[in-house]
């Protein structure tokens, strides 16, 4: 193990190096993947310098996440102290379905949740879960949803029309979920968003009255905290009123921007929060927390119960059934997921989570103002969001992103929003400065110009 260790480190350094000198990896196309890299698996022990030489190949040729030229999706950058308790969970290798075998890390994972549960409102009887990511959380709240308005579909199966509202602009995990708990991918009703890609609450009760006429039977609503494209947030005060007149389950997805809740100054964005019957928030997006970190929190944690727990007497051994997590999480073994968001909580705290979100959005300004004085520039986003959405020179987005990965230049994507394309710069990173946002205008800028591709629109 020591051994390993110090080959680790060695890795580590070169990593680290590599992420400054070539901040962007040379892509491998699929079709020359297995031709340019030995993956293959060997009958034989290979030879340890053999082996190091082939893992220093592949970290070079994997794309840079923790690089201040990675825009490309909503997580990025590398906190240390994150970091450590993940690798100290990894050595660690507790599973975290009961007390007897995870100990204080149960502790831990509960002190992250009844945080999160205090910080937004949430009552005594609110409890959660971590799960395997943002569509897991979304797929967990659904599942308790359904049961609570149809206690019997846990055992006898979905016997009636159930169905479900999100916006048109919301993650596309609803629908797969939707299919996957028996309701069917066509039970899902996408609701019209406004200018700022916002769920209106008109189209919603219209659409629920409809399908009340019709003999159906409404029980979910899927507000976002952070549309997946523009970042916009759907007005949770309004969307309860009509939830609460139906009786409707309201869940919040924050796994994009649910970070705000740390931010005195843009929590507002989710404000009637304490409304809704369930959240969810990855700490991989905004806080930095390692992939993958999804936190799930309920108002009442006897759903959790109803929905997700089953009797083992071969494995919950311990009295006190809150501390046995297998019984109210979809896993039975499970990672731990919350160490590294305890170790990057308690060595900054809330103050310093706080201070994380809060540069995103000062980032985001930044590239927005930027925009706006440029009138090569067009700008397709808003204030109170971290996706900055814009077009340069009138150039194809898809075009100007693929080239900019191709030649290595910056990873950064591109999105596209009634008919409307253009290049999406999500500010999330945790390892973005000013002078980096700077660089990435500057880098597009001088690229367009060397490559003329303004010619190849």
């Amino acid at each position: 193990m020591y051994k390993d260790l110090q080959l680790f480190n060695e890795l580590v350094e070169i990593l680290l190096q590599e992420e400054k000198i070539q901040p962007v990896a040379k892509p491998i196309p699929t079709d020359k993947l297995y031709q340019t890299l030995d993956l293959s698996l060997n009958e034989h022990p290979i030879l340890d310098e053999d082996f190091k030489d082939t893992l220093l190949d592949i970290i070079k040729s994997t794309p840079k996440t923790a690089s201040t030229s990675f825009f490309n999706q909503l997580f990025g950058g590398r906190l240390s102290k994150a970091a450590l308790g993940d690798l100290l969970a990894v050595m660690l290798n507790n599973s975290m379905y009961t007390y007897k075998v995870a100990g204080p890390q149960v502790g831990i994972e509960k002190a992250v949740l009844h945080k999160i549960c205090e910080m937004i409102g949430y009552g005594k009887e609110s409890d959660g879960t971590f799960a395997s990511g943002g569509s897991m959380s979304n797929y967990m709240a659904m599942v308790m949803a359904r049961d609570r308005h149809s206690p019997l579909s846990r055992t006898e199966g979905v016997t009636k029309n159930m169905i479900v509202y999100t916006s048109e602009a919301s993650h596309y995990s609803i629908q797969k979920n939707a299919s996957l708990i028996g309701i069917g991918r066509n039970q899902v009703r996408f609701i019209k968003t406004n200018a700022y890609g916002e769920m209106l609450a008109d189209d919603l009760e219209l659409q629920i009255k409809q399908d009340l006429a019709k003999g159906f039977h409404p029980f979910f609503v899927n507000a976002t905290a952070g549309t997946t494209v523009l970042g916009a947030f759907d007005d949770v005060v309004q969307i309860s009123k009509i939830c609460k007149i139906y009786k409707l389950w309201l869940h919040l997805d924050g796994a994009y921007c649910g970070g705000v809740i740390f931010s005195k100054k843009y929590q507002h964005l989710v404000n009637g929060i304490e409304l809704t019957d369930s959240f969810s928030v990855n700490a991989h997006k905004m806080l930095g927390a390692p992939l993958t970190c999804s936190i799930l929190v309920v108002q009442d944690k006897k759903y959790l119960y109803h929905s997700f727990s089953n009797d083992a007497d071969y494995l919950y051994q311990t009295a006190n059934d809150d501390f046995n997590l297998g019984k109210t999480s979809f896993q039975c073994g499970r990672r731990n997921d919350a160490l590294k968001i305890w170790t990057l909580w308690k060595s900054v705290g809330t103050e310093g989570l706080e201070r994380i979100v809060d540069h995103q959005f000062y980032l985001a300004d930044m590239a927005r103002n930027y925009i706006k004085q440029h009138p090569e520039y067009r700008l397709y986003s808003f204030d109170d969001s971290i996706s900055v959405c814009f077009n340069y020179k009138g150039i194809s987005a898809k075009s100007l992103c693929t080239e900019l990965y191709i030649n290595s230049e910056a990873l950064v994507g591109f999105g596209s929003f009634k008919n409307d394309e253009f290049v999406r710069l999500v500010t999330i990173n945790t390892s973005l400065k000013e002078e980096d946002i700077m660089n990435f205008f500057k880098k597009i800028e001088e690229f367009v110009n060397n490559k003329n591709l303004i010619h190849k629109t």
